[in-house]
């Protein structure tokens, strides 16, 4: 085997290792994307941790900003946050494939899509509320989280539980789903005097 044999056999596994498992995501001074990955025709299977602090030189007011693209491959991507001051903005471009991402349960922003999105009993339990859906047109504002995913394929959105620091359980959140038990019912006052009339 060859050294350039090697270093190619050792640059695909380390590639490989940055493709799939949890990535740090580290304020990038001179960069416009604080995480940037894209390739051509490989799956995708990455944890995007933010920080739960702020580093020294990063504005107070600045959004990591995260792109994820892939030509032909399946994106599964979980942005796991301890913090919800921590904002973000994620933009994934996947032409042809199948993408799921699992936000955070404390995410509070905006989501545009293009594609055919399904939500998870744990999305609409959890984070539906506090979604605002916009189209090309809208501003966007950057004291909030923002998710941007563009595929001609299927949009999964499930949810990451903050207070677990793990993805939902499927099994609990649609219970809780079929049986409301999701909110608390809205308390009601009751009129009694209909009972002192004669």
């Amino acid at each position: 085997m060859s050294l350039a044999d090697h270093f190619t056999i050792v640059r695909r596994i380390f590639f490989d290792s940055l493709l799939n498992g949890p990535h740090k995501v580290t304020y990038q001074a001179n960069s416009t994307w604080d995480c940037y990955v894209d390739v051509a025709q490989r799956p995708i299977d990455m944890d995007l941790v933010l920080p739960h602090y702020r580093p020294r030189h990063q504005p107070i007011n600045h959004r990591l900003n995260m792109f994820v693209g892939t030509e032909a491959g399946l994106v599964k991507l979980r942005v796991c946050r301890n913090f919800s001051r921590c904002k973000f903005y994620l933009e994934v471009q996947a032409s042809m494939s199948d993408v799921t991402l699992w936000l955070p349960s404390d995410f509070k922003g905006r989501i545009q899509y293009y594609g055919k999105a399904k939500f998870s009993s744990g999305f609409v339990n959890r984070v539906m509320q506090n979604v605002h859906f916009t189209g090309d047109d809208d501003t966007d504002a950057t004291d909030e989280d923002c998710v941007v995913v563009v595929t001609n394929g299927n949009i999964m959105f499930r949810m990451w539980d903050v207070q677990t620091c793990a993805p939902e359980n499927p099994q609990k959140e649609t219970l809780k789903r079929m049986f409301s038990c999701s909110k608390k019912a809205p308390e009601t006052t009751i009129d009694w005097d209909f009972l002192l009339e004669d």
